[in-house]
């Protein structure tokens, strides 16, 4: 009996140590950062201490004209700014990382997550999201095309695989929450998720995007959430007549306000603005980066 009493602590010990000896996740590659990098995990633990916000204006004359030139696809400044991320992500890989457990991972895949209200302009309306994966060799008309099935989807009337989860969760009481999400921090933290949990959940992502302008808002400074492991947002705002000085002199021009927030523990500041300038100049310039060929992979 004295045996079995102590048997059950020590296979709890052993248990903890295993648990805390994996690094494999299915989603993302474990780095071997500067110490410093290292020690910013204990020292700012959580997203919330860690958030730096950015703000970026783009000239949007030449993106308007062409936006007007591509209507007739169904494209939207949503649609630009996703494969702009996209792109730009891409460019900029150090900034597809993310923390969880106190440890930095490279994700494996770019995935970009978007917000949508399920009915335009009617302030009852559900906020809804939809996760897409970035493949290489995607022309902009293809995502286009995936943009839209999404919506789509969601705006169908039908229950989404995201109503049936919810429906499920209102279900249980309170306290019976209160312990799944703290069992799911607690998988995630130890690396226990499994693959189909990750790839379905929109939080799981590398950056996520909430267009407000289509809502004629104005961008907000917004927060990254605790859960999942999403470590970059982008506030897209309405198009504004600014006046801005070009060569000296004050001009008015349609200035497109973005915010951006992120979680600094991923990489240091100069790689963030490499990744933000170039998305605000594929935003000024998109013809040049999505006329004719995929987006990224792009020759030149």
């Amino acid at each position: 009996m004295n045996l079995a009493l102590w048997l059950i602590p020590v296979s709890f010990l052993v248990a903890w140590a295993l648990a805390h000896l994996k690094t494999s996740r299915p989603d993302g590659t474990l780095q071997r950062v500067h110490p410093f990098r290292r020690i910013m995990q204990y020292i700012m633990p959580t997203r919330t201490e860690s958030v730096v916000y950015y703000d970026a204006y783009v000239d949007a004359e030449r993106m308007i004209a062409w936006l007007a030139g591509v209507k007739s696809t169904g494209a939207d400044i949503t649609h630009l700014t996703l494969a702009a991320a996209n792109i730009a992500l891409a460019a900029t890989p150090k900034m597809n990382r993310f923390v969880v457990g106190r440890r930095l991972y490279m994700r494996n895949a770019r995935w970009l997550t978007f917000s949508l209200k399920r009915a335009r302009m009617d302030r009852e309306a559900q906020i809804s999201t939809v996760k897409l994966k970035m493949p290489d060799g995607e022309t902009f008309a293809e995502l286009v095309t995936r943009v839209n099935g999404g919506i789509g989807e969601e705006r169908s009337g039908k229950k989404t695989r995201g109503d049936k989860e919810m429906d499920l969760f209102n279900f249980f009481p309170r306290p019976v929450l209160r312990i799944a999400a703290q069992a799911l921090a607690t998988l995630d933290y130890f690396n226990l998720l499994p693959a189909w949990y990750i790839d379905g959940d929109p939080m799981y992502t590398s950056i996520f995007v909430a267009n407000l302008g289509s809502l004629g808002m104005s961008p907000g400074y917004h927060h990254l959430f605790e859960y999942g492991t999403c470590p970059l947002f982008i506030m897209v705002g309405r198009i504004e007549d600014k006046v801005v000085a070009r060569d000296g002199q004050p001009v008015v021009r349609p200035i497109l306000h973005l915010r951006f927030t992120y979680d600094e523990r991923i990489e240091d500041g100069l790689n963030a603005k490499y990744g933000i300038d170039r998305c605000v100049e594929i935003l000024e310039d998109p013809a040049r980066f999505l006329d004719k060929g995929p987006m990224w992979p792009r020759p030149g």
